[in-house]
């Protein structure tokens, strides 16, 4: 054993891994140059029969089954299919940088084997395009294996184009593990599953009594039952143990909700407020109901384990980077880490984790890091090429380590990593990655046979069926009888002491490539900016709690990591949330007018203010605002209480001085200790076109008084001069002792009687409300 483990260690094999590209490994070969015309593709590895890969044994027989198909132009002569001896001068892969060299070619080389005569398959000739069908079924002994260990499993076609001699036209490669007498201690793997999807509920609910929710789309149903992603994500998940869920809690409500009546949009009416006209009667409700009972008998299994993301999944590393410093961010993540613990522990009856952050792809830079740690992410799932490992690293280390300000994270291998985070929807793509997963897993855990380390397994959010099942075979196969693999759930392995040789550096940068699809930072400020406008419509509504909480999570959703795979329908979304909370608050507003005619000097305005909500609105006062006033004074303000659905008059007083036309605006502002204007103000003219009537009129008989009593005065004093009187105050009209004006009660008006009663009365019965009939032109 000792000569076996040295063997395996030797090779500086951390960093080679690292480098390989995994994603691209043996199965296929395409060939451009025309030196080798045959595509060769490895669809099953199968030991003793089984449908799942296996661990060879001395005395079992492997069946390869695979196709051929002629890729050239020229017909293939003599064609027939071959199985590979491993290269007598290094048959067992020893090291994962072995292993990772393998993956990486795709052409035959001088490094593979000898062609075995048996098995064999004879195809004839092959004419341009045409494919074959093959079965190998091969003993293990014939290979010539002995150690516990990987080795390489090709397949190649042979033939001539001509007259040429037999030669190899194609090869695949693939990998076997075989179980000798060495063993090891099985190597702790965590994989994490997610249960996430692109946000349906919309922030608009119909306007009954419950709330009935609305979808954006009925989609979800497909995905529900039968072969839908999401019903086959479960019921493959429910039958692997020790199993970490990560789920999306948005997800949970969204389905929850299609256990009872719902509504979904019609097309093009993203931004309106749901009514029977504009959406139709979702058709989702048994699919929802079975598949969350399906989804709680398997997250309540034993060894499984729950972790609640966020609240809809919001995008880390986009907030990260255009994000972080805007108002209210901060706050809303940490209210996501809440809600989505308890909507999921709810919704499933189960305990769930909320200190799991998880950035896009498993990126992680110091930014992401910050912001995850400021949401309350105490443990970071981290891809492996985040954070490369030294290249004099000579063995897999530990997935946990720390990185400081109390954070863990939890390091996925890049290699294993990457065999999953793609659609594996063949049979060739999903053997290839199985195969992969066996031989890379089977090293790690002879490393250091006796030391075995936590290893972390991060398939992507979009997790797919093929890939999925691919994940869940290789899992079986590694850790059956005889295994080297035993699952655990992610918190045994963040509880794992950490490997002091691991890389525990967060790097400062975040690689350019992983940031495209981010939210730009003018989408993340319009995201956040709409809680300032939903706050002011909570302060005008008599029940608030019908908007509060559908905006509120609809917040959250438009910054959805699911958005970086559909970005169209993510700014959709967006745009969907905006316009339904404009159009709300535009439904209490001032309508629209151009010109008030006003025929009078004191006169009254009549200012309409319409309430389109289904519920009552206060806290709200009306203003007018005149440009002029000196020519045109309008009164005070005005509370404004108005019930669903309702319009009212409110009257302002106008008292004009002269002619002509002044601007005016209304403007409905909010009551409290911080009143703001409530939206666009009304700007409209009025027309002042009777003035004269009034006002001027007065203006004009005192102007002519005026004159007249100069005149009057200055006789008076001429008089007295020419009596000879000395005038000590020459201001004093002059009385005629022979006039009325002589007579105390002379000019004295009495109560009831003579000219004064009718000074007394107005000068007209018109009223003022008489005096603006129709001054408003323009509709309420």
């Amino acid at each position: 054993m000792a000569r076996s483990t040295a063997a395996l260690l030797a090779g500086g094999l951390v960093a080679a891994v690292a480098a390989a590209p995994a994603a691209a490994g043996p199965g296929t070969l395409v060939t451009a140059d025309g030196k080798y015309p045959a595509t060769v593709q490895i669809d099953a590895v199968q030991v003793g029969g089984a449908a799942t890969p296996k661990i060879a044994h001395e005395n079992d027989t492997v069946t390869i089954t695979g196709k051929v198909t002629n890729s050239g132009a020229e017909t293939l002569k003599a064609s027939s299919v071959k199985v590979r001896l491993p290269n007598p001068g290094k048959p067992m892969l020893a090291t994962r940088s072995d292993i990772g060299l393998v993956a990486s070619m795709n052409t035959p080389s001088g490094q593979d084997g000898t062609a075995l005569d048996s098995p064999s398959q004879e195809f004839g000739d092959l004419g341009p395009g045409q494919s074959k069908d093959f079965t190998l079924p091969l003993p293990v002994s014939a290979l010539k294996v002995k150690d516990t260990g990987s080795y390489e499993l090709a397949v190649d076609l042979w033939g001539s184009t001509g007259d040429e001699r037999t030669h190899t036209l194609g090869i695949a490669r693939t990998f076997l593990p075989y179980q000798g007498h060495a063993t090891a201690q099985a190597s702790p793997v965590a994989v994490v599953w997610p249960l996430t999807h692109a946000p349906m509920l919309v922030a608009q609910t119909m306007p009954d009594q419950d709330q009935t929710p609305v979808l954006r789309d009925d989609s979800l149903v497909g995905e529900l039952t039968g072969d839908g992603r999401l019903n086959k994500l479960v019921e493959i998940g429910a039958t692997m143990p020790g199993l970490t869920w990560a789920i999306d809690p948005d997800l949970l409500d969204t389905v929850l909700a299609m256990t009872k009546q719902y509504r979904v949009q019609k097309p093009g009416t993203s931004g309106e407020s749901a009514r029977d006209d504009n959406t139709v009667p979702g058709t989702g409700r048994d699919a929802a109901t079975a598949w969350l009972a399906k989804l709680r008998a398997a997250v309540s299994a034993q060894n499984s384990e729950v972790v609640s993301l966020p609240y809809a999944d919001p995008d880390l590393a986009s907030i990260a980077h255009n994000g972080a410093g805007l108002n209210g961010m901060d706050a809303a993540l940490r209210k996501a880490m809440t809600a989505g613990q308890v909507t999921t522990e709810a919704r499933l009856s189960v305990d769930a984790h909320s200190d799991v952050a998880w950035p896009y792809q498993g990126q992680l830079d110091q930014r992401t890091a910050a912001v995850a740690g400021a949401a309350g992410g105490r443990v970071v799932l981290v891809n492996g090429a985040s954070m490369p490992e030294s290249e004099k690293l000579t063995y897999t280390p530990g997935a946990a380590r720390p990185i400081g300000n109390g954070q863990t994270a939890v390091v996925s291998d890049a290699v294993l990593a990457s065999l999953f985070q793609k659609d594996l929807s063949t049979p060739q793509d999903r053997t290839a990655a199985q195969q992969r997963f066996l031989a890379e897993t089977l090293a790690i855990a002879h490393q250091e046979p006796e030391h075995p380390r936590g290893v972390l397994v991060l398939p992507t959010r979009s997790l797919t069926v093929g890939t999925a099942q691919a994940l869940h075979d290789a899992m079986l196969g590694a850790s059956g009888s005889g295994g080297w693999v035993s699952p655990v759930s992610l918190q045994k392995i963040v509880d794992m002491p950490a490997d002091p040789a691991a890389n525990t550096g967060v790097p400062a940068d975040y690689r350019s490539e992983s940031a495209a699809g981010e939210l730009t930072g003018a989408e993340l400020a319009a995201t956040m900016g709409i809680q300032d406008g939903v706050d002011q419509l909570m302060m005008i509504l008599t029940q608030p709690e019908r908007v509060r909480g559908p905006f509120s999570a609809a917040m959250v959703r438009s910054m959805s990591t699911s958005w970086r795979e559909q970005p169209k329908a993510g700014m959709d979304y967006r745009a969907g949330v905006q316009h339904y909370l404009d159009n709300l608050k535009s439904a209490v507003r001032v309508p629209k007018k151009s010109v008030v005619t006003l025929p009078g000097d004191n006169a009254t305005l009549l200012i309409s203010v319409k309430n389109d909500l289904t519920q009552a609105v206060g806290n709200l006062e009306l203003r007018l605002y005149s440009t002029q006033p000196n020519r045109l004074n309008v009164g005070e303000k005005q509370a404004v209480v108005l019930d669903a659905t309702t319009a009212r008059t409110f009257r302002f007083p106008a008292e004009a001085q002269v002619n002509g036309q002044v601007q005016v605006t209304a403007e409905l502002w909010t009551t409290g200790p911080n009143p703001q204007r409530y939206g666009d103000p009304v700007a409209f003219t009025v027309d002042v076109t009777s003035v004269a009537s009034g006002v001027m009129y007065v203006i004009a008989g005192g102007t002519v008084l005026m004159i007249l009593a100069g005149v009057r005065f200055y006789l008076q004093r001429k008089k007295r001069k020419a009596a000879g009187e000395v005038d000590e105050d020459p201001n004093r009209p002059l009385t005629d002792g022979g006039g009325d004006d002589d007579r105390p009660d002379a000019g004295g008006e009495k109560p009831g009687t003579g000219r004064g009663q009718a000074d007394a009365e107005p000068s007209s019965d018109r009223d003022d409300t008489d005096r603006v009939a129709g001054d408003e032109k323009v509709d309420h």
